[in-house]
C-alpha cells in the first residue's frame, strides 16, 4: 500500500469514545497522527473502524490444530481467524503428556518470536478430573510447581497463559511460580470453593478461564469460583459469546459486576472454527460438529466451539445490546493489556501497530488490516 493513507468518513472507536466521521491515518505498518495532504484516502462513510481483535484463547481453525498440527497447519488456522477480523491470537494447547506440550511449545515459541503469534497458553495438563470437559482424564495431573516450570521454560519466553485447578495441589504455589515469571495464571477448569478461589487470587491469579463453564455454578450457599471471580478487581473473566456456551442472562452477569474492563471475549475455538460441520479431534479426543456446536463424540461435553470473533462481536453489539464502546474494551483493549503487549495493538492510537477491521452498520467485517497491509481488501460501494 501507498506510504500514507487515509481510511476517512468512518465511526472510528478510539479509547476516548467514537468519533464520527472520523480518520485513521496509517503509515507502512503504523497509526500516524498526520498525513502528507496528497495522501491518498478510502472513505468508509457508513462503516466503523475499529482495532483488530486480540483472542488470548485459541486452539485452531481453518481445519487446523495449535496442539497437534504441523506449522503449515498452524499458520492456516492463524490465517483463517485473520480473515475474521483477529489481527493477535494466542496458540491454546490442550491436555497432553509433558513431553509432547514442551515439544510442542518450542515449535511454536519461533512462530511467537516471527510474530505470526503473540505467545503459547498451556490450557491442561493441571486441571481437575472433576471439571475436565473436553480434556483427555487419563493425562491430566496435579499442578506440581516443577512441571509448570518445565511448560514454561520449553516455551523459551512465550508463554502467556496457563490454566490451572489452584484448589488441587501445588495449585497456590503454582500461581505464584507464574505471577514470578511473568506468566497469566488462569483459574479454570476448577472445582474449587469460594474460598479456595480467594487464595489462588491472592497469591496471584488474574484470569477466569471461560468464566462459567468447566467449574462449579453459582450457589447461595456455596457460591463457588463464580462469585470471586466476579467479585475481585483484580481478575479479568474470559467470556464465549456464541449462544451455546452462555445464556444472554450469564453475559448480562458478567459485564454487571466486572464492569467492560475486566472483561475478555474469546474464542476458545478449535480446529472447525472457520471451516464447517464434520468429524475432528481435540489432542486424542474425537469431536464431532452438527450445526456449527462442537461435541465429544464420547459423553457429549462442549469440546471448545466454532467461534470467530466478529461474531462474537456482532452477538455482543445485536443481540446483547452491548455499547461498541464496551464490546471493543471486551475484545481488543483489554486481551492486549493482559497479555502486556498493549504498547503496540489493542486501540486505534498514534504509533501503533495499524492493526483494525471495517465493519458495516450491521457489524459484519468488510476489511481487515494487519499491520498495514489489507489481509481482506474492503468492499465498500
Amino acid at each position: 500500500m501507498a506510504v500514507s493513507t487515509v481510511l476517512a468518513g468512518a465511526r472510528v472507536v478510539l479509547p476516548t469514545g467514537i468519533v464520527e466521521n472520523g480518520r485513521v491515518i496509517v503509515d507502512g505498518g503504523r497509526i500516524a497522527g498526520a498525513a502528507p495532504a496528497d495522501a491518498p484516502a478510502l472513505d468508509l462513510t457508513g462503516h466503523w473502524v475499529v482495532p483488530g481483535f486480540v483472542d488470548m484463547h485459541n486452539h485452531g481453525g481453518g481445519g487446523a490444530s495449535f496442539t497437534s498440527g504441523t506449522v503449515e497447519d498452524i499458520l492456516t488456522g492463524v490465517h483463517t481467524h485473520r480473515l475474521h477480523g483477529t489481527t493477535t491470537v494466542v496458540a491454546s494447547f490442550v491436555t497432553g503428556e509433558l513431553d509432547f506440550l514442551s515439544a510442542r511449545a518450542g515449535l511454536l515459541s519461533e512462530l511467537a518470536e516471527q510474530g505470526e503469534i503473540a505467545g503459547i497458553h498451556f490450557e491442561g495438563p493441571f486441571i481437575s478430573p472433576c471439571r475436565k470437559g473436553a480434556h483427555d482424564e487419563t493425562l491430566l495431573r496435579d499442578p506440581d510447581p516443577a512441571d509448570v516450570r518445565k511448560l514454561i521454560d520449553a516455551a523459551r519466553g512465550q508463554a502467556r497463559m496457563v490454566t490451572l485447578a489452584t484448589e488441587l495441589p501445588g495449585g497456590i504455589d503454582s500461581v505464584r511460580l507464574l505471577a514470578e515469571h511473568g506468566v497469566i495464571a488462569a483459574i479454570g477448569h476448577t472445582d474449587a470453593t469460594y474460598e479456595q478461589t480467594v487464595e489462588a487470587i491472592d497469591a496471584g491469579a488474574t484470569v477466569a478461564t471461560h468464566l462459567y463453564n468447566a467449574m462449579p455454578g453459582l450457589g447461595h450457599r456455596a457460591p463457588g469460583p463464580i462469585a470471586a471471580l466476579l467479585e475481585d478487581e483484580r481478575i479479568t473473566v474470559e467470556l464465549i459469546n456464541d449462544g451455546t456456551h452462555l445464556h444472554p442472562a450469564s453475559l448480562e452477569l458478567a459485564f454487571h459486576h466486572a464492569g467492560p474492563r475486566r472483561v475478555a471475549f474469546i474464542t476458545d475455538a478449535m480446529d472447525a472454527a472457520g471451516f464447517g460441520d464434520g468429524h475432528y479431534s481435540l489432542g486424542p479426543l474425537a469431536v464431532e460438529v452438527k450445526d456449527g456446536v462442537a461435541r465429544l463424540v464420547e459423553g457429549g461435553s462442549i469440546a471448545g466451539s466454532t467461534l470467530t470473533l466478529d461474531r462474537a462481536f456482532k452477538r455482543a453489539a445485536t443481540i446483547d445490546g452491548l455499547p461498541v464502546e464496551a464490546v471493543v474494551q471486551a475484545i481488543s483493549a483489554n486481551p492486549a493489556r493482559l497479555l502486556g503487549i498493549d504498547d503496540r495493538v489493542g486501540s486505534l492510537e498514534p504509533g501503533k501497530d495499524a492493526d483494525l477491521v471495517v465493519l458495516d452498520e450491521n457489524f459484519d467485517v468488510k476489511g481487515v488490516m494487519r499491520k498495514g497491509t489489507w489481509v481482506v481488501e474492503p468492499q465498500v460501494a
